[in-house]
C-alpha cells in the first residue's frame, strides 16, 4: 500500500497525518506500528486520521493512534496540527472547524496569523470519566509505585491525564516517574503524565 502522509510538530509531539479523504487508506495495527518505527518507519508519538464525518454537524472526522497502534480519544496538540493539515491541504477553507473525535465534538479556530485555538470542552474530573480508580472526586490522589507515594491530580480532557505538582520541572523525575504512571493500574486506559511546576 503506498500512502501519501505529512509530519507535523506541536509542543514537543511528533505526528504522521493522514488524508483519509482524498486516499483510500485501511491501517491495521502492525501497519501503524511499522510507521511509528521510529528505526524502520517514519515515526511518530501519534498518528492523525484526516476522514470525512459520520454526522451531518461536523466537518470532519478525527482519529488519533498512540505508536502501538492503540486508538485513544483526544489529542489537543494534535488537534492544532489536525487544524493546520486541513488548512494547508485545502481540504477546507473555514476559519472555525467543528471535529468529531471519539471523546466528542471539539471545536478548531484558525486565526488570521495562522495559530490554531482549540476548544476542548469541558474537563472531566470525576474519576470514573476519566477514567481513574478511586473511591470518590478529591483534589489530589495518593499513587503509590515503586516503594514509594506521591500525590497526583486526575483529569481528563478527552484522554487521561495525571498531572504531578513539583518544585523544578527541571529535575523532576520525568522518564522514570512517566514510564510507570503512564501504565499505573489506576488507569485502565492508561495516562498522559504531566509534570507542574508554579512559578
Amino acid at each position: 500500500m503506498r500512502l501519501e502522509f505529512t509530519k507535523m510538530h506541536g509542543l514537543g509531539n511528533d505526528f504522521v497525518v493522514i488524508d483519509c479523504i482524498t486516499q483510500r487508506a485501511h491501517l491495521e495495527t502492525y501497519q501503524i506500528k511499522q510507521i511509528a518505527d521510529r528505526h524502520f518507519g517514519v515515526g511518530f508519538d501519534q498518528l492523525l486520521l484526516v476522514e470525512a464525518p459520520t454526522r451531518p454537524d461536523v466537518d470532519f472526522r478525527y482519529r488519533i493512534f498512540n505508536a502501538d497502534g492503540s486508538e485513544v480519544q483526544q489529542c489537543g496538540n494534535g488537534a492544532r496540527c489536525f487544524a493546520r493539515f486541513v488548512r494547508d491541504r485545502k481540504l477546507s477553507r473555514k476559519n472555525h472547524l467543528v471535529v468529531e473525535t471519539a471523546s466528542g465534538i471539539i471545536e478548531l479556530h484558525i486565526t488570521p496569523n495562522g495559530w490554531v485555538r482549540v476548544n476542548m470542552g469541558v474537563p472531566r474530573l470525576e474519576p470514573k470519566e476519566i477514567p481513574f480508580d478511586a473511591a470518590q472526586r478529591a483534589l489530589t490522589y495518593p499513587l503509590s509505585f515503586a516503594e514509594q507515594t506521591i500525590q497526583i491530580s486526575a483529569v481528563s480532557m478527552g484522554n487521561p491525564h495525571a498531572v504531578i505538582l513539583v518544585d523544578d520541572v527541571k529535575t523532576a523525575p520525568v522518564r522514570e516517574w512517566g514510564r510507570i504512571i503512564e501504565s499505573h493500574p489506576r488507569f485502565p486506559e492508561r495516562v498522559n503524565v504531566g509534570f507542574l511546576q508554579i512559578l
